[in-house]
């Protein structure tokens, strides 16, 4: 049974860093694709990274050049380092397979950047 565990989440102000991460059992990243997702109120929810066996990563415009997805196949956990952020960033941010499994949905962590 696959179990992904995020945490890392918090409130910081417009401007600072967040570092999330994605613990894993029943999966093995290095051996998936994997991505950070995240859900803001009353919005779908998004792709924000995604990263794969080879070190490939992807970013949407939105993230580019201030999110880096990376992994540690030793401790089968992924990390989301956050700069830079914005209001707009606040949201549920969940990891999951990519393209994501419906089952694979953890309960996420709330990350809010505000003054």
């Amino acid at each position: 049974q696959v179990q992904l565990v995020e945490s890392g989440g918090g409130l910081v102000q417009p401007g600072g860093s967040l570092r999330l991460s994605c613990a894993a059992s029943g999966i093995i990243f290095r051996t998936n694709k994997m991505g950070w997702y995240r859900q803001a109120p009353g919005k779908q929810r998004e792709l924000v990274a995604y990263i794969i066996g080879s070190g490939s990563t992807y970013y949407p415009d939105s993230v580019k050049g201030r999110f880096t997805i990376s992994g540690d196949n030793d401790k089968n956990t992924m990390y989301l380092q956050m700069n830079s952020l914005k209001p707009g960033d606040t949201a549920v941010y969940y990891c999951n397979t990519f393209p994501p499994r419906n089952s694979y949905w953890g309960q996420g962590t709330q990350v809010t950047v505000s003054s």
